[in-house]
């Protein structure tokens, strides 16, 4: 797994963008008390679940990960 150039930057907006995301779709409401780790985690699932983005293996699944393939999604978003 590579890292990206400005990959603490893209997992913010990955946050943002995954937040708006979920609360438009009327599934989840974040509260100001939810951790960025319980976010990641929520939006990676939710994301996977709509087929947004790639799944990654069971066994391969972990915080860093999880943060790469949502900064990974967020620069493709505008």
């Amino acid at each position: 797994m590579k890292k990206l150039k400005n990959e603490k930057e893209l997992v913010k907006k990955a946050i943002e963008y995954g937040m708006k995301y979920g609360e438009q779709r009327g599934v989840v409401e974040f509260e100001a008390t939810d951790s960025s780790n319980e976010k990641i985690e929520y939006i990676y699932r939710l994301l996977v679940h709509d087929k947004l983005i790639q799944p990654l293996p069971e066994d391969q699944v972990s915080q860093v990960t999880m943060k790469h393939k949502l900064a990974i999604w967020a620069s493709k978003q505008k």
